[in-house]
């Protein structure tokens, strides 16, 4: 089963260094998880300021600055595996360097057929 590993952080919370770190430390996580068969993506994402939020109603499109809420911590990266259960996944999004200062929301994926690979 494939599960989004949604990564949750204050923006601010690490200084250069801890994030040169951080992305050795998931880059390593990552070739970890490809040899066990369980890696399918991972990324971290620009900034919060970066952000566009799209929402449709009424057939009107609105498209607005920042992101979707307004909270201390922001969406900050993603890993997607493959897992045999969430219990598996849980095991995972512990070793993500950020959830020993964010947190890591672990997220089944819904496959629908159809879809391009």
């Amino acid at each position: 089963m494939k599960y989004m590993l949604l990564i949750y952080h204050e923006e601010h919370v690490l200084d250069e260094a801890e994030r040169e770190e951080c992305y050795v430390e998931s880059t390593q996580l990552a070739h970890q998880l490809k040899a066990n068969g369980q890696f399918l993506a991972a990324s971290p994402l620009q900034p919060a300021a970066m952000a566009t939020s799209v929402r449709v109603r009424e057939g009107k499109r609105f498209v607005t600055d920042g992101p979707f809420a307004e909270t201390r911590e922001q969406l900050g990266g993603y890993f997607l595996v493959d897992a045999k259960d969430l219990d598996e996944a849980i095991a995972i999004a512990e070793r993500i360097p950020m959830a020993r200062k964010g947190t890591v929301e672990v997220r089944p994926v819904i496959e629908i057929a159809g879809l391009p690979i």
